[in-house]
C-alpha cells in the first residue's frame, strides 16, 4: 500500500515538475523568450490540438466541396449527371417499350396474324343515331335557378365595361386610402393607397414576377406580368415576399406596406397599371373600396 502510495506520488511528481523552454540567440545566447511547461500542460495543450485538428479537418471534408478530391466520396456533379441520365434512361426505356408494341402489331399486321376486318361504317352511325323529337328539350329547376343567377350576377358585374381591354377580373392590391388618384396631366400613372405600415400587398391577379429589386428613387419594386399584355407594379413596398421568376397565384401576398425610396412621403403603396405597353387608369380595372 505503501508503495503504490509512493509510485502516485512520484507520478504526479513528475507530471507536475516545472520545466523551463527557452529560446536564445544563437550568436549572443540572449534570452528571446520562456515558457514554464509540464508534463501534464503539454499532454493536455498536444491533445487539444490533435482534437481541434481532427474536428477542422472533418468539417473541410464534410461541408466543402474538398470531398469531393478525397477516394471513397462522390462528386456532386457526378450525381447530378447520373440522376438526369437515369431520369433520360427511365424515358427512353418508355419510349423503346411503346415503339416495340407498334412494330409489334405492324408485324402482326404484315404476316397476317391479325385478322383485317371490314367494318360497316353506316352500321355504326345508325346504331348511334339520335331521333331529336324523342328528347325533352324543356329546362328542369335548377337549370332556370342558375340562369337567373348568372343573369343578376351579369347586370351588376362592376368588370363588364373593361372586357374590351382587359380579358380577365383583377383584384384590389391592398385596402385603405387614396392620397394621390392618376392623373395624366402631371404624368402620375398611379394610385397611391395609404395603409399602415407592414400591411400585406396583393397579386392583382395570377401572374410571374419578372422584377423584385431595390431602387433608389422607388425603393422595394415589385412588377407583375399577367396574360393579355397586362403589367401591374407596385413601389415603395416596406419588404418583398417573392424573387423574380417566381409564379403567384391572384390575391397572394406579395410585398408589405413601407415608406422606402426617396420619392416617399410616408407609408403607401404606388400602383401602376399597363396594358400593352402603354399606362391605365387601375380604377377603370379595380374596385378599391
Amino acid at each position: 500500500m505503501v508503495k503504490k502510495k509512493k509510485k502516485r506520488k512520484e507520478i504526479k511528481r513528475k507530471l507536475l515538475h516545472k520545466y523551463r523552454l527557452v529560446i536564445l540567440n544563437e550568436n549572443t545566447f540572449e534570452e528571446k523568450i520562456s515558457f514554464k511547461l509540464s508534463r501534464l500542460n503539454v499532454f493536455i495543450t498536444g491533445s487539444l490540438f490533435i482534437i481541434a485538428l481532427i474536428g477542422l479537418t472533418t468539417v473541410l471534408i464534410a461541408f466543402t466541396p474538398l470531398r469531393e478530391y478525397i477516394p471513397g466520396y462522390s462528386s456532386t456533379k457526378l450525381k447530378k449527371e447520373a440522376t438526369e441520365l437515369t431520369y433520360k434512361t427511365d424515358s427512353l426505356v418508355t419510349v423503346l417499350n411503346y415503339t416495340n408494341k407498334y412494330l409489334d402489331n405492324i408485324r402482326k399486321v404484315l404476316n397476317g396474324d391479325i385478322a383485317n376486318n371490314k367494318i360497316n361504317r353506316d352500321s355504326i352511325i345508325e346504331q348511334f343515331k339520335i331521333d331529336p323529337s324523342s328528347i325533352d328539350l324543356t329546362p328542369i329547376k335548377e337549370d332556370s335557378i342558375l340562369r337567373a343567377q348568372v343573369a343578376l350576377e351579369d347586370k351588376y358585374n362592376l368588370f363588364e365595361k373593361n372586357t374590351k381591354d382587359v380579358s380577365q377580373i383583377l383584384f384590389s392590391p391592398l385596402s385603405g386610402s387614396i392620397s394621390q388618384d392618376y392623373d395624366v396631366d402631371i404624368k402620375h400613372f398611379a394610385i397611391d393607397i395609404v395603409a399602415a405600415k407592414g400591411t400585406p400587398v396583393k397579386s392583382v391577379a395570377d401572374g410571374i414576377v419578372i422584377f423584385s429589386e431595390w431602387t433608389s428613387e422607388t425603393g422595394y419594386v415589385i412588377l407583375l406580368e399577367h396574360k393579355d399584355g397586362l403589367l401591374s407594379v407596385y413601389k415603395h413596398n416596406g419588404s418583398l415576399s417573392k424573387s423574380q421568376g417566381d409564379l403567384v397565384k391572384a390575391g397572394e401576398v406579395i410585398a408589405s406596406v413601407g415608406n422606402t425610396g426617396e420619392l416617399t412621403t410616408g407609408p403607401h403603396l404606388h400602383f401602376e397599371l399597363w396594358n400593352n405597353g402603354s399606362p391605365v387608369n387601375p380604377r377603370n380595372f379595380i374596385d378599391f373600396k
